[in-house]
C-alpha cells in the first residue's frame, strides 16, 4: 500500500508579512496513521524539497502526541526536509493522496494545475483522494468526468467560515473554503468548532479541522481496505 501525501510549498500569509505553509499536527497524525498501517508513504510539494511550517502549529500549546513523535522521528524529518516535487511524480504509483492543511494550500495547490490533474487523475482510476482542514480547498478547480466541479453533489467538509473567523484571517485568505465548496454544489456539512468531523462520499475523505486528522486519515484507510 504506497500512499502520497502533497504539501504546500507556499509559506507567505496574504500581504500580512506573517508567515504561513502546512499545519503539522495535519501532515503527522495522517503520516503515522498510515505507517502503522503499514503503508509506504512519499512526500511531495510543487517545488520540492523542505516545505514552509506554518509557526503557529508549531507553538507549545499546539503540540500532540503525534507531533512530538514526528519530530523525533529521524525518517520522517528527513522525508520532510527532501518532499519530491510534484511535477515528478506519477499518481499510477501510488493507492491514494493525501492533502495535509495549513492555509499555505489556499494560494499553491489549488491553483496549482499538476495537482489538479494529480486528483482528476487518481479520481479516474478508483484512487480515493483525502483532504483535512483547509486542504479540501486543492478542490476548487478539479472537475469530474463530465467537466462539472468534483465535489458537485458530494459531501463534504472542509474548514469552517466561523473557524476561519475565530483565527481572524477571514479577509487575509484568498478564498473561503466552506463557501467554495458550497459555490461549486458540494453538500457542505460541520461540526462545532474544533470538533472531530469527517465526511466520506465515493473516493473522496474530507475532514474539518486539525483535530480531524487522524479521523481522516483513519477514513481513507478503511477505503483502502
Amino acid at each position: 500500500m504506497k500512499i502520497l501525501v502533497v504539501l504546500t510549498s507556499h509559506g507567505q500569509l496574504g500581504n500580512t508579512g506573517e508567515k504561513t505553509g502546512f499545519w503539522l499536527e495535519e501532515l503527522a497524525a495522517p503520516y503515522f496513521a498510515f505507517i502503522d498501517a503499514g503503508a509506504e508513504v512519499t512526500l511531495a510539494s510543487p517545488k520540492g524539497g523542505q516545505p514552509p511550517l506554518d509557526p503557529k502549529s508549531n507553538a507549545p500549546e499546539s503540540q500532540t502526541e503525534t507531533t512530538h513523535r514526528f519530530k523525533g522521528n529521524t525518517i520522517a524529518m528527513q522525508a520532510l526536509a527532501n518532499t519530491q516535487k510534484l511535477s515528478e511524480i506519477s499518481v499510477a504509483d501510488y493507492d491514494a493522496v493525501f492533502y495535509p492543511g495549513g492555509h499555505g494550500p489556499l494560494w499553491d495547490l489549488a491553483e496549482d494545475p499538476i495537482s489538479i490533474a494529480l486528483i482528476e487523475h487518481a479520481i479516474q482510476s478508483g484512487k480515493p483522494v483525502a483532504a483535512v482542514c483547509h486542504a479540501p480547498g486543492v478542490f476548487r478547480h478539479v472537475k469530474d468526468n463530465d467537466g462539472n466541479p468534483l465535489v458537485n453533489g458530494k459531501a463534504v467538509t472542509g474548514f469552517s467560515n466561523t473557524e476561519e473567523a475565530a483565527v481572524g484571517l477571514t479577509d487575509i485568505v484568498p478564498f473561503l473554503v466552506e463557501d467554495m465548496l458550497k459555490a461549486n454544489g458540494a453538500h457542505y456539512s460541520k461540526s462545532n468548532d474544533w470538533d472531530v468531523h469527517v465526511e466520506v462520499d465515493g473516493l473522496l475523505v474530507t475532514g474539518q479541522n486539525p483535530s480531524s486528522s487522524a479521523a481522516t486519515a483513519d477514513a481513507l484507510l478503511k477505503l483502502l481496505q
